[in-house]
């Protein structure tokens, strides 16, 4: 049972300069490498405050030469949004430079005001995510490949800067959708999945929605690896509990908003926060979220990997405007006393069912 953590880089205020953010993030993932984290994932985002980072793969190549065991995951790079031969090559540079340690996660995206300012519809986002998809798998493995689609022509080309780990770096998919699940087993992909901020009856479906899509496809659940995206955190003090919560409410509340984007602030950069429809109270998120002391997050998260079944999860501790000292503390407790309960908890179960 891996445990990952999952890097978002997020501003709140302009109290968090760009610059301490992105540095932040980096020694995050040298904290989460000591603490014996598996992956560190990062996101992609653009033009607003929800992440500070551009490029996944840009942050890969920044912190492989700071860390040495730590896989690096991206989590992910918008298809739609590349050229995807280009992108061949930045995956086979950020394999190189990592020792083989890349994990690829790939996603259509949703946002569409990053969208606009790209000059790309996302309405035809998952039809151009699937054919620049069908290119990646082409280029990495073939040593000269070609394309005619109806999004893209690529005549016979070389993909110079070839990845280093055989076959090919582990692609995972951004699987919301029952189809998206079907594609990633039909193609022998991993697949990385959430249940954003619910409890434990959306991890249920989830769950069945995974078999599903393995039995369309022909597969057993087992054929693919699953990650799951989940917010967690551990404290005594309830002050601190709150505040993630509220943080955790904050980064639901500017996801909903970049779907169409309805109000920023007078620089167009930083996005007003502002209550939603879909809004869920704060007791309600401490119900359906794995947070509260040590023990309470061991506990619920056994029991969400007991309903879901992944083979890691992936947690998101760094939310909203906590500061570094706490971020790193947190990282350090789960390090200690968090993943070796689970991992010994796990272990156990498994050997047991053998």
């Amino acid at each position: 049972m891996e445990i990952g953590a999952f890097i978002l880089a997020q501003q709140r205020s302009y109290d968090q300069p760009s610059e301490q953010v992105i540095l932040n993030s980096i020694e995050q993932t040298q904290a989460c490498e000591a603490a014996g984290f598996s992956t560190a994932w990062y996101a992609e985002h653009h033009f607003n405050n929800y992440s500070l980072v551009p490029s996944p793969l840009q942050m890969v190549a920044a912190c492989s030469g700071r860390t040495s065991r730590i896989r690096l995951g991206t989590a992910v790079c918008v298809l739609p949004l590349y050229q995807p031969q280009r992108l061949l090559s930045e995956i086979g540079f950020a394999d190189i430079v990592t020792g083989g340690r890349l994990d690829l996660g790939v996603g259509s995206g949703y946002q569409q005001f990053e969208f606009e300012r790209f000059g790309v519809d996302v309405d035809n986002a998952p039809e151009v995510f699937l054919e620049h998809l069908e290119i990646i798998e082409k280029g990495l493995k073939q040593k000269i490949f070609e394309h005619n689609g109806k999004h893209i022509t690529i005549p016979p080309t070389a993909i110079a800067v070839r990845n280093v780990q055989k076959p090919h770096v582990p692609i995972w998919i951004a699987a919301g959708s029952p189809r998206s699940m079907t594609r990633a087993y039909k193609s022998g992909h991993n697949l990385f999945v959430t249940a954003l901020q619910e409890g434990l009856d959306q991890i249920a479906v989830l769950r069945d929605q995974i078999g599903e899509s393995a039995e369309a496809a022909g597969k057993s659940v087992k054929d693919a690896r699953v990650a799951f995206l989940r917010c967690a955190y551990a404290s005594d003090n309830d002050a601190e509990i709150e505040h993630y919560l509220d943080c955790a409410r904050f980064q639901r509340r500017l996801s909903e908003a970049l779907h169409k984007r309805r109000q920023q602030m007078p620089d167009g950069y930083l996005l007003r926060e502002t209550p939603t429809e879909k809004d869920v109270p704060l007791e309600q998120l401490r119900k359906n979220l794995p947070v509260g002391s040590v023990n309470q997050v061991i506990d619920r998260m056994l029991e969400e990997i007991s309903i879901l079944k992944p083979d890691q999860v992936a947690i998101q501790t760094q939310l909203g405007d906590f500061d570094q000292k706490t971020m790193l503390k947190q990282i350090e407790v789960w390090g200690e006393r968090i993943i070796p309960a689970i991992q010994k908890e796990v272990g156990a179960t498994a050997i047991a069912a053998q």
